[in-house]
This record gives structure tokens, sequence and C-alpha cells, in this order.
């Protein structure tokens, strides 16, 4: 013939170069049996099972470790609030004078929740006043064209680490003095957050009415919190200085510890002016 036939021997030199490697129609029977025998291996399970357990030991130690330093069901003590709490709690933080009962009340040796008791300490109010703050320091940064977000930064490192210095030294404090009281950590950044609403009022009345306005909105504000914080203090520090002074006999260490409250409730204006007088001009 004078042209041959290649079909046949193209097909066969195709086959020639086939690789089951690149089989496309699945895994081979084997593979699939081996994965299968992985699972149903005695020692992979147990393998499996002693990894879980260790992952469930290492975050039971976890857990256990954040509970030693901040415990979940404490915090949201501090914010089971209400409107009714939050309007009543802002009148009392400005104008403390005309408020009669200052007792924390409790039950079963349980103290109640901010919402039953407008005489307990919260973290909503802090929380939500100090995000106001930076919220209106920005504002007012805008308005005096120095605004940037490394002076905003600063603004709110700067009032947060006051806060934290203020607890930690009173902390300190009472340890050095052992006063007995059940006053935590959450308490005092409580109070001591408090201070954030007459600064948000300060700041207001000075990019409203001026430096006047801003003066008389600081001394009104730092008052009432000076009240607030040594009549809320009251009965938590200065009973239980009553109460040492009793069992030990000796008056003079309660009356100190009893300065230093008051000295902390004075501090107040000083870090109040601090961070709002750089906001108005």
């Amino acid at each position: 013939m004078l042209f041959d036939d290649t079909s046949t021997s193209a097909m066969s030199a195709q086959g020639s170069y086939y690789t089951p490697g690149y089989n496309v129609a699945g895994p081979p029977t084997d593979a699939r049996g081996g994965v299968n025998n992985l699972f149903s291996d005695p020692m992979a399970n147990a393998a499996v099972m002693y990894g879980s357990s260790l992952a469930n030991q290492g975050k039971d130690m976890v857990n256990k470790e954040i509970s030693r330093f901040m415990s979940v069901n404490k915090l949201k003590y501090f914010f089971a609030v209400d409107t009714r709490y939050v309007l009543k709690k802002l009148m009392i933080l400005m104008f403390p004078y005309t408020h009669q009962d200052w007792e924390v009340r409790y039950h079963r040796d349980t103290p109640l929740t901010p919402r039953q008791d407008v005489n307990a300490p919260d973290l909503y109010i802090p929380t939500m006043a100090f995000i106001t703050y930076i919220l209106l320091a920005g504002t007012a940064l805008g308005i005096q064209k120095r605004f940037s977000p490394e002076v905003l930064g600063l603004c709110a490192s700067t009032a947060l680490a006051w806060v934290l210095i203020e607890v930690l030294v009173m902390l300190l404090t009472l340890y050095l003095l052992t006063v007995h009281s059940d006053l935590s950590a959450f308490d005092l950044v409580a109070y001591s957050g408090y201070k954030y609403v007459g600064m948000i009022f300060s700041v207001l009345c000075g990019l409203l009415f001026g430096s006047d306005g801003y003066f008389a909105a600081l001394a009104w504000s730092s008052c009432a919190l000076m009240f607030f914080i040594v009549r809320s203090l009251k009965m938590k520090i200065l009973t239980s200085l009553a109460s040492d002074s009793i069992s030990t006999g000796s008056g003079a260490r309660p009356q100190v510890r009893m300065y230093i409250t008051v000295a902390a409730a004075i501090f107040q204006p000083l870090i109040i002016y601090w961070l709002t007088s750089h906001l108005v001009r």
C-alpha cells in the first residue's frame, strides 16, 4: 500500500504512556481503605482522644487563670443596669447634695445589682462616659484645627492611664494600711471612672460658653464628684475603719486612713483639670 494505516499504532502508543498517578477517576481502592483503617485503628482513636483531653485541660487552666484576675460573672454584675438606673445615677453624680440614702443594699450577703440599687457601683456609665469623652475630645480638637489621630490616641491613653494609676495606688494604700473592706478592683474602677461624667460636662460648657463656662462647670462637677466619692466610700471604707478602731483600741490609724480616703476625693479635680484644660481655648 502507498500509505500505511497508523491509527492503531498511535492508540497503542498513547496507551503505553499512561501513568496511573494521573487517574482522575478517584483514589485507588487501597488508598480509600487506608483512610478507613486510620479511623478504625484503636491507637489512632486513642491519640485523638488524648489530644482532645489535653486541649480541654489547657482550656480549663486558661479559664482558671483568667478567673483569678477577672471573674466574668462579677463583671456582668457591674453591667446589670437599665435606663432608670442610668438616669438616676447621672442625677446623683451631678446633684449629689439632694441624695439622702447612701447605703448599699444586700440580699443574703450579696449586694444587689445596680438596676436594683442606685447606690451600687457600675461600669456601664464609666465605659460609656469614657467613649463619649474621646468623641468629644476629637470634636474639640477638630474645632480648634488641632485634630490628629496621634493627639486623640494620646488623650485616650492618658485618660485610661490615670484611672489605672488611681486604682493601683488605692489598692496599695488599702493593703499597706490593712484596711478590711469589701471594695474590689472593679469597685475602684467604677468610682474612679465616674469622673468622666464631670469631664464631659466641663468640656461641653467650655465649647458652648468659653473659658468662663468651663471653669464654672469644672468647679461644680469637681465639688459634686468629691461629695459623691466621700459619701459612697463612707459605707465601704470608713465603716470598716470604725470597726478596726473598736477591735484594736487605736484611733490614730483609722483616722489616717480616713484622711487618705478624703485626699483621694480631693485629688479628683486635679485630674479632671489635667485631662480637659487643653481641650478648651
